[in-house]
């Protein structure tokens, strides 16, 4: 068996910033694969831009907008997903307290069909800041299963979670873990091995050396079988704070030939997709 790795640049969209970074790491084969955040006002942009390069992304669902940012607005009605002027929560736990099944099915509905009528119809879907996993409340996890499988998606839900989280996870996560696999399987939708992404901050990290470090290290453990690499890049200045710093340094790293000297000497083929 081969080690794979989809290495996907997240949050197409976003704002001008990181679509025009995205999209040149694209078209730099620097990464695999994308994934669009449909209720940004950049997203029709975004889409036409990567259109001309012949990428279809993944659809980024959306249910939370961006601290930094103007508010974005969800696509459907759904009453609970938004707060009183119609925009989305920043805060991820504000919407774990509040969201219902219906509203984030109508609008994961309503985000899919704007990709569909743009003629990019994607074929896997994955949680924008962890929404849908139940990280901070309520869980939507097998309502989104369940919708993946009933419009034909692959979900970004790892069969081994260690990776992403760095170590085990505690008992009621990885029983619930073990149960959304479980109905994956019995439903039919495909998920990679495993996911890796960086989660700590700049101040934590220390400095782009060491960002890069921790990234060859996750390539290092990766598994048998395909995996996904994940990451945010961007231009510092269109991220405000010290989480900007961090997605300049996931650019450079991207581009850097030590990153991609560590690439060969694991002998990782990277590719587009997990779910093929």
């Amino acid at each position: 068996m081969t080690r794979r790795v989809v290495i996907t640049a997240d949050d197409l969209g976003r704002e001008p910033g990181t679509t025009e970074i995205i999209a040149d790491l694209l078209a730099e084969g620097q990464v695999s694969a994308t994934t669009l955040i449909t209720v940004s006002p950049e997203a029709e942009e975004a889409a036409r831009r990567v259109g001309r390069l012949g990428v279809l992304p993944r659809l980024h669902l959306t249910l939370t907008s961006e601290g930094g940012l103007p508010r974005w607005r969800p696509l459907s009605a759904g009453a609970s997903l938004a707060d009183p002027d119609g925009t989305l929560t920043d805060d991820p736990f504000t919407l774990g307290a509040r969201g219902e099944v219906a509203d984030v099915l109508a609008e994961a509905d309503a985000q899919l069909g704007w990709m569909r009528e743009r003629g990019l119809p994607p074929v896997a879907a994955d949680s924008h800041a962890g929404t849908l996993y139940g990280l901070h409340g309520r869980s939507w996890l097998g309502e989104a299963l369940e919708w993946c499988a009933r419009h034909g998606l692959a979900f970004r839900l790892p069969r081994d979670a260690e990776p992403w989280f760095g170590g085990p996870l505690p008992a009621p996560y990885a029983e619930a873990h073990e149960k959304a696999v479980a109905h994956a399987d019995a439903l039919g939708v495909a998920l990679p091995q495993t996911i890796a992404t960086n989660r700590r901050g700049a101040a934590d990290l220390g400095g782009y050396e060491q960002l890069r470090e921790d990234y060859v290290r996750r390539l290092g453990a990766l598994p048998e079988g395909t995996s996904e690499l994940f990451l945010h890049p961007s231009r510092e200045d269109a991220v405000r704070g010290p989480d900007g710093v961090v997605r300049v340094w996931e650019t450079r790293l991207l581009r850097d030939p030590v990153w991609h000297a560590a690439l060969q000497a694991e002998g990782i083929e990277v590719v587009g997709t997990w779910w093929a």
